[in-house]
């Protein structure tokens, strides 16, 4: 026929439009563009399509004409399909660090039967203010680009989103008639901000320089824009009363209290307090959340948390009322579908007094839809079964599992999955999410992977989970391997977060005395790990990032739950004024540091050098390059201007442990030696002082770190080292 019938003209051009619009599909792109970043090698045999359904989040899995289908209601869901699909047929992991690799099967496997798994909670939260310290203030767009694939990857759609707020702040105070200077004085160092924010500390380590604020300003509008696009919510600050104590010669009359001593901080750097009923608490409110919301959006949920670790000016509960109900109203006139998000840490750190009436009062004074509780610590203590499950406010459990970014294989797996099985069952209608709150990302990423996953319908016992992980960490099944991941969740991941292990990272002293970070407990026999890591290494020809790091992170621990015992030694020697034997076991702790070290320079998780390195980064020139060193080590050795945080963010790191981890131990060491040489009693709060001097004097150097031969490849390294270390830990009596 010369001409086609118009009917059918019609319909070739409806799916001709149709074809188009999958193709321009939004959710395609978003997940086209991720498949190419992480795995391009294989991204044409991935194809997405939306489910079209909206009232849970859905994924499916399977195979079709050699591709893998994987299907979603949102992005998000798609994401954790397609984590879903590395995880348990590719056996790949995907790292949060930029660094790492990602291995893949060269022929990607088939999915026998289509996989469907529905989500079994709406809200997925992650991280925590402190993380924006601990790990993350010297991150680029880099890092952040691969952490928010790795959060989609797990379902995380409610991040919280504190990066670059300074710059809205600036303005905010600025328009209300502070001069720069007061300003970017006010602010701590960049590593500091997160317990600026908190409303803990003014000042410390500032003042803050122009190009950080301005960096962080763009790095914030790329964060939350590629977030959006997995469908998460970024949770964004609001304004909770913490004020420059500047604004008084402006504003004499203001209703503005000095909170309490934070962590023994000197007066210099206490923060102050505005009541919310002070005509100007809404004021400024309006002006930060419009010029916040200018600049990055919203999705209508705030960050608000302003007596973390502090007290309230008044623990009446009428004031608690006001405190909170004021502070809402006034984001609700800017804002009328806000949400209050409040992270509940403070009913833990003074529960004894944030009694349950008081938190009564405080938390159901906004409306009941409008406040969102993050239950903090619940791997140590579950605060909804002690307040009424809240009283019928909204709240998620969350798993925190670190402080302070400490490097320690710990994590009560077990017991982590009971609370969780049973906070489904008894946490009430008001139970609204499962969520993670580390303070750093630490050595441990497979515990948050492990929560996060509870937040879905796998239906995966904990026995076959740790089989499943052992097989994608090195990309193959292995029985040693297999083994060493059983014994890790029978015997070693059975202990809470405040568990202390190691001498490494801890302030001199003598066994069992002195400060509260010298206090080592270990909580299970260290022949059990010595063995998790024999078995690790009984393939040598395993070729993967993710076994390396295995292997060099149980190592580091057993070296460093060794050292506890030589620290033991050492100190009954000197009891018994053994001179002889002081010094043997003193080198024998110096080897076995500097072991450590030379072990950990073989993957970047373990390094101080990348840390400063990404510091320095910062800067554009020697000056500001050196000042944003001295922030980064300031943040990892005395932490603050007393004793009171020395140590809080020990981290078993090469770089650290050679030129500030070991030097201390030598100090210590030579100096009771030589006392008792002389028949003189060791002043240890003399040495404390000599300590302090030169701790201090580190954190504001800029010596290099030490460089290392890396030409024998690492498994070999860590091979030698247990070959040496293996007969003496088995000679070591249990604990």
């Amino acid at each position: 026929m010369k001409y086609l019938n118009i009917s059918i003209v019609i319909f070739l051009l409806s799916l001709m439009l149709f074809h188009v619009s999958c193709t321009d599909n939004k959710d395609n792109e978003v997940m086209r563009s991720m498949v190419i970043r992480l795995i391009p090698a294989h991204a044409d045999k991935f194809l997405f399509e939306v489910l079209q359904e909206d009232t849970i989040d859905v994924f499916e899995v399977e195979s079709s004409n050699r591709n893998i289908v994987i299907r979603g209601n949102n992005e998000n869901s798609m994401a954790v399909g397609l984590n879903h699909y590395l995880k348990y047929y590719c056996l790949t992991t995907v790292s949060w660090h930029s660094y790492d690799s990602i291995r893949m099967p060269d022929k990607l496997p088939p999915v026998p039967a289509k996989v469907r798994i529905e989500a079994r909670t709406a809200n997925r939260f992650f991280l925590n203010y402190c993380t924006f310290g601990y790990s993350m203030p010297w991150w680029k767009w880099e890092q952040w680009e691969r952490f928010i694939d790795w959060m989609a990857l797990n379902g995380v759609n409610m991040p919280l989103a504190t990066t670059g707020q300074e710059s809205v702040w600036h303005r905010v105070w600025f328009r209300l008639g502070l001069t720069d200077d007061e300003i970017r004085n006010y602010f701590t160092g960049p590593a500091y901000l997160p317990w600026h924010r908190m409303a803990n500390i003014d000042s410390w380590q500032g003042p803050l320089p122009e190009e950080w604020m301005d960096d962080q300003e763009e790095l914030q509008k790329k964060i939350v824009a590629r977030e959006r696009q997995f469908n998460m919510k970024p949770v964004l600050p609001a304004f909770a009363g913490h004020i420059p104590p500047a604004l008084k010669r402006i504003y004499p009359d203001l209703k503005m209290t000095q909170v309490k001593y934070w962590a023994r901080f000197g007066d210099q750097y206490r923060c102050h307090f505005l009541d919310p009923l002070d005509p100007l608490f809404a004021t400024i409110q309006k002006d930060y959340l419009q010029e916040q919301t200018r600049l990055f959006g919203t999705d209508h949920i705030y960050g608000i948390d302003p007596f973390n670790e502090i007290d309230p000016p008044s623990w009446r509960l009428d004031s608690l009322a006001s405190y909170s109900g004021n502070m809402y109203k006034s984001i609700e006139a800017v804002d009328k579908d806000a949400v209050w998000l409040q992270m509940t840490w403070l009913f833990y750190f003074a529960q004894k007094k944030w009694t349950d009436d008081r938190i009564e009062s405080y938390i159901t004074a906004p409306p009941s839809d409008k406040m969102l509780l993050l239950d903090y610590y619940c791997d140590n203590t579950e605060v909804w079964k002690r307040t009424d499950s809240y009283h019928g406010r909204p709240f998620i459990w969350c798993y925190l599992g670190n402080f302070g970014e400490n490097t320690t294989l710990i994590g009560n797996l077990k017991e982590t999955g009971e609370k969780i099985r049973n906070v489904y069952k008894s946490g009430g209608d008001n139970f609204a999410g499962l969520g993670c709150t580390l303070e750093g990302l630490d050595i441990n990423p497979f515990m948050y992977e492990y929560v996060l996953e509870k937040a879905w319908n796998y239906n995966v016992s904990d026995e076959l989970w740790i089989q499943k992980l052992a097989d994608r960490r090195i990309g193959k099944q292995s029985e040693p391997v297999r083994k060493a991941w059983r014994d890790m969740y029978n015997k070693i991941y059975i202990q809470g977060v405040h568990t202390r292990y190691g001498t490494a990272a801890i302030r001199p002293t003598f066994a069992g005395e002195g400060f509260d970070n010298s206090h080592v407990k270990i909580g299970y026999d260290n022949k059990a790990l010595l063995l998790v890591w024999q078995n690790l290494l009984r393939d040598k020809s395993i070729d993967r990032e993710s076994y390396i790091f295995d292997v060099i992170n149980v190592g580091r621990q057993v070296l460093d739950n060794y050292s506890v015992e030589i620290r033991k030694e050492f100190t009954q020697a000197y009891l018994k004024k053994e001179v002889p034997l002081m010094e043997q076991k003193a080198t024998e702790l110096q080897a076995l540091l500097y072991d450590m070290d030379m072990m950990l320079s073989y993957h970047p998780s373990f390094s101080l050098e990348k840390w400063i390195g990404d510091a320095r980064a910062m800067g554009k020139d020697d000056i500001s390059k050196n000042f944003y060193e001295g922030n980064a080590r300031t943040l990892l050795s005395v932490w603050g201007d007393t004793d009171r945080l020395v140590d809080y963010a020990r981290r078993s790191w090469a770089g650290l442990t050679s030129t500030y981890y070991a030097p201390r131990w030598k100090m210590f060491t030579d100096k009771v030696i030589s006392n008792v040489k002389a028949g003189r009693k060791f002043d240890e709060k003399a040495f404390v002082k000599e300590l302090d001097i030169y701790e201090r004097q580190w954190a504001k150097s800029t010596k290099p770190m030490p460089v290392y031969d890396h030409s024998i490849p690492a498994v070999d390294v860590v091979c030698e080292l247990m070959n040496k270390y293996a007969d003496r830990i088995n000679k070591t009596e249990n604990e």
